[in-house]
């Protein structure tokens, strides 16, 4: 006799189908489990044989062989424990095994037979959800499951012996609710960041339009305060930027007792992430820190301190909003669309430009360590900004400067006004203006006369590549949907021109 219970494998955020193919047959005693299983996918025999025990059905003595099809797909993972489980049971006749097959299995079982979390229940429910089945998985993971839609039938038992109690009916489960995880400590504030008028404003127009920014200044100028104050000031995610988080969050492991946020990420990797770290990798292929950010922020302190590699290595997200990570026999696409910002000195010792500093190696100090950020991974930095180091004037001012949530309430027009605009044209409703298609830029921020004269004068003197043109164009479109207008200036125009000029000042510093 063969049972058949259906459970998943992980490719990116998607969940294919698995057919696991339990018989239990005259032979040898024993278990065997093929079909490409992994280190922990083939432990899962000691692991079920255990939790059997302490459940109270003892192994039968006859030979047990689990196939996990399709055969020439990498099962990894130890979340096949529950499944095999089931299987084995429906075979021996404890459970029903034509209602195993309305559900998606997936759980990893403890020695004592409890079922313990595992990570990607919200990509398996909504897989199952889309096939038109129910999912059966660990209790932790239960809340995480149930925002896939109200429609679908999810039991998230503690222990074998409560699946085999539902089926008999003997103690039915209830189906678990959607959990919300509580606001944590108040996100830091504007108001705390003494002057820097400049950045501050190179900030508002980064989080109105989703644009790529970087900091340039001496140690101790508040670049880092600057950078961790952006999510104060960035709207919350919307439902399906939600969802998308949700899901990549939940492949790493990273959702607290299954409860969703609809805080954007923030994350800040030390300059000694690696490239799998950073764009994703390793054993199992998980997503890097560029996936884990997306739809929120990626901050690189100390920008020239990453190695040059693990930077170049960006470029490809941040121009498709993907990290596709190619293997010898798989290919894997996590979604990527992340907004940059970093920091950075702009010599070695710090103090370039500073009055009264002078760089000890000379105008070499400067050239050389800029020299490890790539030209094309600047291209596509939209902001770029000094930070100067804050007066003692600036900190002995009396009052506090303008707060993050007047800040934000600017940010929310503008960008309800991207939305609005975008939906009318066809285009996707949560794309912001950095993320628009260089045909679809050239149709919503086409200046007016001066604007572009200013533009194309600008363009020849300063050298601008096609992609620094159109990001020019983008910028503008943000400015002008801060300050409400329909078209865009030459006002605006001169502003997002401004902020590419920061490389080429520092590059005549060090000439």
């Amino acid at each position: 006799m063969v049972s058949r219970v259906r459970t998943v494998a992980f490719q990116g955020i998607e969940a294919v189908p698995v057919d696991v193919q339990v018989m239990v047959a005259p032979g040898k005693v024993g278990m065997q489990i093929v079909g490409l299983p992994d280190k922990a996918v083939a432990e899962s025999r000691e692991r079920v044989q255990a939790a059997l025990h302490a459940s109270g059905l003892s192994m039968p003595a006859k030979k047990v062989t689990v196939n996990l099809a399709p055969a020439d797909l990498p099962k990894e993972g130890s979340h096949y424990d529950l499944p095999i489980a089931l299987g084995l049971m429906a075979a021996l006749g404890a459970i029903p095994g034509d209602q195993l097959a309305d559900y998606v299995v997936l759980g990893e079982l403890s020695l004592d037979g409890t079922i313990a979390p595992v990570a990607g229940a919200l990509p398996a429910a909504i897989g199952a959800n889309a096939d038109g089945k129910g999912l059966i998985c660990p209790h932790g993971c239960g809340s995480e499951a149930a925002w896939a839609g109200a429609g679908i039938d999810i039991l998230a038992p503690r222990s074998l012996i409560a699946v085999a109690n539902h089926f008999r009916g003997t103690q039915v489960l209830s189906r678990p609710e959607p959990a919300v995880r509580q606001a944590g400590a108040a996100l830091p504030d504007l108001a705390e960041i003494k002057g820097q008028e400049s950045a501050r404003r190179a900030l508002e127009v980064a989080a109105a339009g989703g644009h790529n920014l970087l900091m340039v200044g001496p140690p101790g100028s508040g670049k880092s305060m600057l950078a961790q104050r952006l999510p104060s000031i960035l709207p919350p995610l919307g439902p399906r930027e939600l969802l998308e988080v949700s899901m990549v969050a939940s492949i790493a492991g990273e959702l607290a007792d299954g409860r969703l946020s609809d805080r954007r990420p923030f994350r800040a990797p030390h300059h000694s992430a690696s490239m799998a770290a950073m764009v994703g990798g390793g054993l199992r292929v998980k997503p890097g820190e560029v996936s884990l950010a997306h739809c929120g922020v990626l901050f690189l302190d100390e920008l020239p301190e990453f190695q040059p590699s693990v930077l170049d290595s960006l470029r490809q997200p941040m121009e498709g909003g993907e990290a596709v990570l190619a293997r010898a026999n798989h290919r894997v696409v996590y979604p990527a669309r992340f907004q940059l910002v970093a920091a950075m000195n702009p010599c070695r010792c710090g103090m370039a430009g500073e009055p009264g500093h002078r760089c000890l190696r000379g105008p070499r100090c400067v050239v050389d360590y800029q020299a490890r950020i790539s030209g094309p991974l600047l291209d596509r930095i939209d902001l770029r900004v000094d930070v100067p180091a804050v007066s003692a004037g600036d900190l002995i001012r009396p009052g506090r400067a303008e707060a993050s949530a007047a800040v934000a309430a600017r940010v929310a027009r503008a960008r309800d006004a991207q939305r609005e605009r975008h939906a009318a044209l066809g285009l996707p409703a949560e794309a912001t203006n950095a993320h628009l298609s260089n045909t679809a830029v050239e149709r919503v921020a086409a200046p007016d006369a001066a604007g572009a004269a200013l533009l194309a004068d600008a363009s020849e003197k300063l050298g601008f590549s096609a992609r620094a043109y159109h990001r020019v164009l983008k910028v503008a479109r943000t400015l002008a949907d801060l300050d409400g207008a329909g078209t865009v200036g030459r006002i605006h125009l001169a502003e997002a021109i401004s902020y590419r000029m920061v490389g080429e000042r520092l590059a005549a510093q060090a000439a």
